[in-house]
């Protein structure tokens, strides 16, 4: 085994090997993001619940008006609270990921000092 293997994997461990783990965060994140469809939620926020809403009809009934006015709010006030309740979800989902991925990223960087404490700690036990 040559010196020069260490110098290769230390390349590799904090040049591509890094990369690619911060890839694999990235695209982690995404996909909460999307499988939850924060953005798209957020932007039909106050839409009516499956596109439940009832017509106002020709001519002015304020009977019919206001009865249909509360329909139609009614159905975007459970809309808003569904969509609110799925945003909620998604985001703890986001936060989740991301204090995984952040301890992930502090394992990454001192992995390679576990092989130099171990055989300390090892030669110290041999010792005794």
């Amino acid at each position: 085994m040559t010196p020069q293997i260490f110098a290769i994997y230390f390349y590799w461990h904090y040049g591509p090997g890094f990369k690619g783990l911060l890839r694999i965060w990235k695209n982690f994140l995404l996909f909460g993001y999307n499988y939850f469809s924060i953005g798209l939620l957020l932007n039909t926020l106050f839409s009516p619940w499956h596109r439940i809403s009832s017509s106002y009809g020709r001519g002015f009934d304020a009977a019919v008006w206001t009865r249909v006015f509360m329909e139609n709010m009614i159905s975007r006030t459970l809309g808003a609270i569904v969509r609110s309740i799925v945003i909620s979800i998604g985001l703890t989902a986001e936060m989740i990921i991301l204090t995984i991925g952040a301890g992930l990223v502090v394992i990454w960087i001192l992995l390679p000092l576990a092989v130099p404490v171990a055989i300390i700690t090892s030669l110290g036990l041999i010792v005794l």
